[in-house]
């Protein structure tokens, strides 16, 4: 499976390895060579679209890391791009305290409903958990035959009666409940194609039964065709996730591919083979490694990974030592606050790093809108203002203020925390560690790592509310009867 695709796109990124020099144009070049093993793979054109639009975007604006070849650094991207793509999936089925959580399977007739349904209860006893089936399909004869035989085979109650599907499905989950098992799967009917009975007996069984979760079963084999179908369940039944059949033929790709760049919903499990074992979890990071080939590309984009963390780390202890010397500039703040907005967890982040950077947001501000409104700052400044914000006076505050949309006392203020950071760390260099650790433990006792930080110390000029002329006569008085 997916040779196809991982042949024509390991083609296509091949043509751009090699160049000394990538520009626009041969981006573009090389892309185009990447929407025609995407289309190829029957994926769905409007998410080939969107998928080289993202990719060319980054593309472009990547800044060509050291010692890297340029080119390499696509294939990172378009590694990236792919997981996007096709994540996150959240893998967990839900609990219920007070009754069975209620599994609710749909799909077309042929797309291998039925034993995926015996598979999930499979999955759900390996995790420990006690599922029973509903047979709930009346319409394909022997479905529901088919279903006591899978149960069987794995030791799994299966309910059935000769009702209607609404009634099966309610009484399924009531027997479930007097049998004390924690998990439904409802296996419902399918259709050779979607129309308004399939559809409205479905939508019967979710409003009288409410289901805590819908999963679609689709067949990885229809290529882009299953986006469709999904799009269709999904805009009836809401679905939560989609699981892919038959991944162990011949199928080309398209349909992990499109599935949620068309509807918005993730897949979750992978079935291979009529094998009743537990289905696969589907991993977006494991799909894009086999749709690149885990060889070659593959490599590549660990490469990458490990260079870039290591130069993040390289510049990190540069910014460490320009701290320690005071010449920290507003241009490495900067910097750092990039990688930190790309990592996430701004305020565990912020804390983490030299300086006291954490100070510089307060506590009861929304860290991600601090960051913006501190890069927005630093942004509207020259080059030469960031290199040396000494020369940043009152005129040149006024002129931030209008380019970032911040008030010019913020921006001072601002400013004179990150001079008493830059001081501060240079102070701290200078001495040995037993007067590091004397000036730590003072700076504690004033209230330093309080909230607020230094901000609760009180310096000179800044000794908080005016005392009125009787209050400092009081004052000297009491210092008199002491002596």
């Amino acid at each position: 499976m997916l040779e196809g695709i991982t042949r024509g796109l390991s083609d296509a990124l091949k043509k751009l390895r090699g160049r000394s020099r990538l520009t626009a144009d041969n981006i573009r070049e090389g892309l185009r060579e990447v929407r025609k093993a995407l289309l190829e793979a029957d994926v769905n054109f409007t998410v080939v679209q969107d998928f080289i639009a993202k990719v060319e975007v980054k593309a472009v604006g990547e800044d060509v890391l050291a010692r890297v070849d340029p080119s390499e650094q696509i294939v990172k991207i378009v590694y990236e791009e792919l997981v996007a793509l096709m994540g996150p999936v959240d893998h967990k089925i839900p609990r219920r305290g007070d009754r069975p959580v209620v599994l609710m399977l749909c799909g077309l007739q042929g797309s291998g409903k039925t034993t995926t349904a015996a598979k999930l209860a499979m999955t759900l006893k390996n995790a420990g958990r006690k599922p029973m089936l509903v047979a709930a399909d009346l319409q394909r004869p022997g479905a529901v035959e088919q279903l006591q035989v899978l149960g069987k085979q794995i030791d799994v109650p299966v309910y059935t009666e000769r009702t209607t599907p609404v009634d099966v499905c309610r009484n399924g989950v009531a027997e479930a409940k007097k049998q004390l098992c924690d998990a439904v799967i409802l296996d419902t009917a399918g259709r050779l194609q979607i129309d308004d009975e399939l559809m409205n007996e479905l939508k019967q069984i979710d409003k009288i039964v409410k289901p805590d979760e819908v999963y679609l079963v689709v067949d990885a084999m229809i290529g882009q065709e299953a986006a469709n179908v999904a799009k269709a369940f999904h805009e009836a039944l809401e679905l939560n996730s989609c699981i892919l059949t038959k991944m162990d033929g011949d199928a080309r790709g398209g349909a992990a591919l499109s599935i949620k760049g068309v509807t918005g919903v993730p897949i979750k499990f992978l079935g291979m083979g009529e094998k009743i074992d537990k289905l696969d979890e589907f991993v977006p990071e494991r799909m894009a490694g086999r749709i690149l080939g885990q060889g070659d590309m593959m490599s590549i984009v660990e490469k990458i990974g490990k260079m870039q963390a290591q130069i993040g780390e390289e510049e990190l202890k540069k910014q460490q030592k320009a701290l320690e010397k005071g010449t920290f500039t507003l241009e490495q703040f900067r910097q750092q606050f990039g990688m930190i907005a790309q990592s996430g967890g701004m305020r565990s982040m912020m804390e983490a790093m030299p300086g006291g950077m954490a100070d510089m947001i307060p506590k009861d501000v929304d860290p991600e809108d601090a960051v913006k409104s501190i890069q927005g700052m630093i942004d509207s400044m020259t080059k030469k203002e960031r290199n040396d914000p000494d020369l940043i006076d009152q005129s040149r505050r006024k002129r931030i203020a209008a380019g970032s949309g911040i008030d010019a006392p913020e921006i001072k203020k601002f400013l004179q925390q990150f001079d008493q950071m830059r001081g501060f760390m240079k102070q701290m260099a200078s001495m040995s560690i037993f007067q590091k650790m004397r000036m730590m433990s003072g700076l504690g006792q004033a209230g330093a790592f309080l909230p607020g930080g230094m901000a609760n110390i009180k310096t000179k000029g800044d000794t908080g509310t005016r005392k009125t002329a009787k209050q400092r006569a009081d004052d000297r008085k009491k210092k008199k009867k002491g002596r």
